[in-house]
């Protein structure tokens, strides 16, 4: 791939000319908005000049709503040798397009399983979607030649690729994206006009179940109504788990012994299901989720603090597999989660001791 254009210049758009641009390929830029094309350009994500001749790859980067009439107008002026979207829906608008009688064969439905809570050019970055899964979903009309450039598109962007059918696929991101914004959403919605008092009490756990909440309402408006009926069935099913949860803390105010009972069980069965299902949540690279063992460390919130605790961990040896920081309330500190393999738990707590870090029990 010598050449693309890029239609759309917002957060994945942007991010995608950035990683093409870093790699040589000459990137033109086009957006609805001029002034956003030319800040994606200012950034270093290609030219706003339109190109002269047909590119090699056109990519679509509007809201799913858009993607049908942005894709027919960009195939009808011929701007390209192959087309794909990066729409988080794919049926819908491989469907909208087949309506309008265009020919699929130049074009592939794609999404780049990466975000953030972010929007517009100036959030984008070129390595957004290194090492994260980009699914392709290619139909049997799909030419060879433009699944390849897809391809090349995902490995200059060092993503993962991962190829599935279109409806699969919409199903899919319903259950791991499109219903946990919502459900997100709703937990935070609990904060809005609660007491102040209350507020100050968040914690780690509150914050990590409401951090997607935070996106564009605007932006979510557009993913959702793409992909409706999905996201309905699956809330529904958490409806009735919630009814049934309800129920079970009523059976425990109760002070009937058995219905105390009864209540309990309910309650253990939803959170064993938890437990069941976040344990198939993918791990580290996409592999199997991996125990780790958590080495909690005080920090101060001070300049260079993480720096220095990462350059100890790594002259004792060890990996640090993940990370979390839990931040003190009302303080100037923290505690860093360092995660690491179990038997390089102590090692790593006696080497941060020596150089002087404060441990949690």
């Amino acid at each position: 791939m010598r050449t693309a254009l890029v239609i759309g210049t917002g957060l994945i758009g942007t991010s995608a000319a950035l990683a093409l641009a870093s790699r040589g390929v000459t990137v033109h830029l086009a957006d609805h908005d001029p002034e956003q094309a030319r800040t994606a350009a200012a950034l270093g994500a290609g030219t706003d000049a339109a190109p002269e001749s047909a590119v090699d790859l056109c990519v679509v980067a509007v809201p799913p709503a858009h993607v049908a009439t942005s894709l027919a107008d960009a195939m009808r002026r011929g701007v390209a040798r192959a087309y794909l979207d990066v729409a988080s829906v794919k049926g819908g608008p491989r469907r909208d397009l087949e309506a309008l009688g265009l020919d699929l064969t130049t074009y592939i439905g794609t999404h780049p399983m990466s975000g953030r809570e972010r929007s517009g050019p100036l959030a984008a970055t070129a390595d957004l979607f290194e090492g994260r899964p980009w699914v392709l979903t290619p139909t049997p009309k799909t030419d060879t030649e433009v699944l390849n450039l897809a391809l090349e598109l995902v490995a200059l962007c060092r993503a993962v690729p991962v190829v599935m059918d279109a409806e699969a696929h919409d199903r899919a991101v319903a259950l791991v994206s499109h219903m946990p914004h919502l459900v997100s959403a709703m937990v935070a919605a609990r904060l809005e006009h609660a007491e102040e008092s209350a507020v100050r009490l968040c914690g780690q756990g509150i914050r990590d179940v409401t951090r997607i909440a935070a996106s564009d309402p605007r932006m979510w408006i557009d993913i959702l109504a793409a992909n409706p009926g999905p996201v309905a069935d699956l809330l529904s099913d958490v409806a009735g788990d919630l009814e049934e949860t309800v129920r079970a803390l009523r059976s425990l105010q109760s002070a009937d012994d058995a219905k105390r009972l009864e209540g309990a069980g309910g309650v253990e069965t939803v959170l064993r299901r938890g437990n069941a299902g976040r344990s198939r949540v993918p791990g580290k690279h996409g592999a199997a989720p991996a125990a780790y063992e958590i080495v909690a460390v005080l920090i101060s919130d001070q300049p260079g603090e993480l720096a220095r605790i990462f350059a100890d961990a790594g002259a004792a040896g060890v990996n640090v597999e993940d990370v979390r920081i839990e931040h003190a309330t009302g303080q100037q500190a923290g505690f860093v989660q360092l995660m690491v393999q179990p038997a390089a738990a102590p090692k790593l707590a006696a080497a941060l001791r020596e150089r002087g870090w404060a441990m949690r029990q």
